[in-house]
């Protein structure tokens, strides 16, 4: 069949206005947020509205072998949604429905909810949605479950594979599955459900998804504590994660500090080399003692002052200054973002070994990180007019992927592997491992239609 007599085929049988060819209209849908892969020209950009419509896009697609890139808002930072040529685009954006049951403490959501939405019906309710990425505000809950993102609160509350208990997914056929429901615990024959967290997009399309909701915990209280070295930063992590779980501790270290307060002028600490941000949700009084405790270890450890209030907006406005890091380092030029994660006791091997490669590629790198679970964000900073300054960066990105595995790290702690990491992959997983996935993905999507070249080849 013709390529005109397929987009024929996907405007009959979508709603009105669900398929264009618009080249200016399919660019805006063709890449995600990271710097590469460049994308490829689709074939058609679709927008489904419901999971019938998936259905008919994917037989479609299976019967021509034709590839589809799933997309949800474009916020990934791995290139898992970046078009390749030929392609069509599913995009998720029409699909935002999100229905909270809260006698069963659950929410159902279309995929192209994002995960702000999710969180306010929830809050309306009384209940909380954890899983807490520092894109919230306009990322996607089906590209959350795709990449099985973490966020800011995962050291004490999980990722969101913990709150997945269902889901319907689309497989490459058309065929709709549902799998898991409101069910707590379900332990009726191999966990399915669980497999298409982090797939993302290779072995289904998600239409709807089951999370787990919480009771809201309280609100928290702060500590900010700033440090002249940045081995005293992490020393202090490792003394609080010894006996403490935050709600929150985070990382940030001198060039993101200076970026974020370029942007925001909200007077952070240009001289400190490092800043760790803490939140404490503990009930009543508990909270005050949680985060006296780590005062005090922050100070043993070398901390140069340390600021706690239980004011919600002073927390926030802190919070808020991680959350801006990513967009206050892209003002600094074009970025490639690593997502690297290791266990505690090798946090500070990789944050040395990380300022090291930027010393000898002459890249600028800023660092941030889920300090409490060891999942680092190095942000490597080119001029993208200067192929040498590209090269360099690109030389020291795979210095960290190297250095990463080399202390028996991840390559992804909750971004994905998208395009963009996975000629890495193998070398963290292994042969065997990688097989296997093949296998698996090869049984779901026989023809390889489903966003092709990410997590395996």
């Amino acid at each position: 069949m013709t390529e005109p007599a397929v987009v024929a085929d996907l405007t009959a049988l979508l709603p009105a206005g669900a398929v264009t060819v618009d080249p200016e209209v399919m660019a805006a849908f063709s890449r995600d947020h990271s710097e590469r892969p460049l994308p490829g020209m689709p074939l058609a950009l679709v927008r489904p509205a419901s999971t019938a419509d998936v259905q008919a896009v994917l037989r479609v697609a299976s019967t021509h072998t034709i590839p589809v890139v799933v997309r949800g808002a474009g916020s990934g930072l791995s290139g898992g949604s970046t078009a390749v040529d030929g392609c069509l685009i599913l995009s998720v954006d029409r699909m935002r429905e999100v229905r909270v049951d809260a006698a069963a403490r659950v929410v159902h959501a279309q995929p192209g909810a994002l995960n702000a939405e999710v969180k306010a019906a929830a809050a309306a309710q009384g209940l909380w949605y954890p899983p807490d990425p520092a894109s919230y505000e306009f990322c996607s809950i089906g590209g959350n479950v795709a990449t099985n993102a973490g966020g800011l609160c995962c050291v004490k509350y999980g990722v969101t594979t913990d709150y997945v208990l269902g889901m319907t997914v689309v497989l490459a056929d058309g065929r709709a599955l549902t799998l898991g429901g409101d069910r707590v615990k379900d332990a009726a024959g191999l966990s399915l459900t669980k497999l298409f967290v982090g797939s993302e997009g290779t072995l289904g399309v998600i239409t709807e998804v089951t999370l787990r909701l919480i009771p809201a915990p309280e609100r928290p209280a702060s500590l900010v504590a700033t440090f002249a070295e940045v081995d005293a930063a992490v020393q202090a992590v490792l003394q609080i994660s010894a006996s403490l779980r935050p709600a929150m501790l985070e990382f940030m270290d001198r060039t993101t500090i200076g970026a974020v307060e370029d942007l925001t002028h909200m007077g952070l600490d240009r001289d400190a080399a490092a800043m760790l941000i803490v939140q404490s949700d503990a009930p009543g009084d508990q909270a005050a003692a949680e985060l006296n405790r780590i005062e005090r270890i922050c100070l043993d450890a070398g901390a140069t002052e340390c600021v706690l209030t239980d004011d919600p907006d002073d927390g926030e406005a802190f919070v808020a200054a991680r959350r801006m890091a990513v967009p206050a380092v892209e003002m600094k030029g074009s970025m490639l973002l690593e997502d690297a994660g290791v266990a505690l006791p090798r946090l500070g091997d990789l944050v040395r070994g990380i300022q090291r490669i930027s010393s000898d590629r002459g890249v600028v790198i800023a660092l941030i990180a889920h300090a409490g679970d060891g999942n680092t964000h190095p942000m490597l900073v080119f001029d993208r007019a200067d192929p040498d300054s590209f090269a360099r960066a690109q030389q020291a990105f795979d210095d960290i992927m190297a250095l990463t595995i080399s202390l028996g790290g991840t390559i992804s702690g909750e971004h994905g592997i998208g395009r963009l990491k996975q000629p890495w992959l193998e070398r963290q997983l292994g042969q065997d491992a990688m097989a296997l996935t093949q296998t698996i993905k090869a049984a779901l999507d026989p023809r390889g239609i489903l966003n092709p070249g990410v997590i395996v080849r």
